[in-house]
């Protein structure tokens, strides 16, 4: 059984988001149905629209950031009732048995987990379609709680970009005494610098454009550090434990590697592959330093990011989109013209066709 569902979605790698109906599966016992009302636009949307990463299969609906209200639950569902606001991220399944799932960090599933949008669903194979819809049908276990403390147009992309900052600062236990350095301005950026600084550290900016200084002190940063001055560059050299690096797009990583201190690690959250320049090895072995990356987080930690922003008023900064504007936003997004995140009001999908 299924019922349909509207939504807007990519029909192909070269063609603009449209209106589209197609059909989600009828809510098994452990399934919450979710009135969906608002949906965070993320980078990897125009990646998997466009087939960027060669794996996209159409029609897609994107969307990983989704804020919604409860319409309905299963029979076994005990976690959530009927109007309860929640958030749906990146997953929507897992094998739920292997050693990562068993540590609940679903994100590094053994057998793949199962992600929001163009995905295949585990059990009946059908595909998996996102956020930019009307409704979506999620396993509990993969639903989180939102607190009333949030605000729930802002909180949509804590989903993605919020737990893909705050997993590795937490995984590598990032504190007082640290001195910490994010590398970009952008979605992810921006929620390093805040999550960063509600942890303790001494946090510094790394950029490439000059002008970003008041921007970056009112979002967390103590520091910024224009990366193309080498005067600025030197005088940061051995200075910092960690660098969580959060640009998308492949680029030089050793003059970072020269800031680290020993033993000191450069997070990578963006997929950058392959790196060029190429790394060289004598700064990682010559102060023991490491390249790590981090992906997303797994539900657990999520709902603890979550917590943690309704305890420390954490947001994402965000522009309100309807979702008839989706496809400029994307060559909003391209260009940088955002700060700091889109969030579609999904109340315009009903006007959009």
């Amino acid at each position: 059984m299924t019922f349909n569902v509207h939504g807007f979605a990519a029909l192909s790698a070269d063609a603009p988001l449209a209106p589209h109906n197609f059909v989600r599966r009828d809510p098994r016992d452990t399934d919450v149905v979710i009135d969906i009302l608002y949906c965070g636009v993320c980078h990897s949307d125009i990646h998997q629209a466009r087939n960027e990463w060669h794996q996209s299969i159409y029609p897609m609906v994107p969307g990983h950031e989704i804020i919604g209200r409860v319409k309905q639950v299963g029979a076994k569902v005990t976690g959530f009732k009927v109007g309860d606001t929640v958030g749906v991220g990146c997953m929507v399944d897992s094998c739920q048995h292997c050693e990562s799932c068993a540590e609940s960090l679903e994100q590094y599933c053994e057998e793949g987990a199962t992600m929001t949008y163009n995905s295949h669903d585990r059990h009946d194979n059908m595909m998996t379609y996102g956020g930019y819809s009307e409704q979506i049908v999620v396993s509990e276990k993969f639903v989180l709680r939102v607190s009333e403390k949030l605000d729930i147009k802002a909180a949509a992309p804590l989903l993605c970009a919020g737990i893909t900052t705050y997993s590795p600062l937490m995984h590598w236990k990032v504190g007082k005494g640290h001195k910490v350095a994010i590398v970009g301005l952008g979605g992810l950026g921006h929620m390093g610098l805040k999550f960063a600084k509600a942890l303790g550290a001494d946090v510094t900016l790394f950029t490439r454009s000059k002008g970003k200084e008041q921007e970056a002190y009112r979002l967390g940063a103590d520091h910024v550090v224009l990366s193309t001055d080498a005067e600025q560059m030197a005088a940061v050299k051995s200075h910092f434990d960690f660098i969580l690096d959060t640009v998308p797009n492949s680029h030089d990583l050793n003059p970072y590697l020269d800031t680290l201190k020993r033993d000191g690690t450069h997070i990578l959250v963006g997929l950058i592959e392959p790196i060029e320049p190429a790394l060289h090895s004598g700064k990682l072995v010559m102060g023991r330093k490491t390249v790590a990356g981090s992906l997303i987080g797994g539900i657990a930690e999520t709902q603890e990011m979550l917590d943690f922003c309704a305890e420390h008023d954490i947001s994402c900064d965000v522009e309100m989109i309807d979702m008839q504007d989706i496809n400029s936003a994307y060559e909003r997004m391209l260009k940088s013209d955002v700060k700091y995140r889109f969030v579609v009001d999904m109340a315009s999908l009903k006007n959009a066709g």
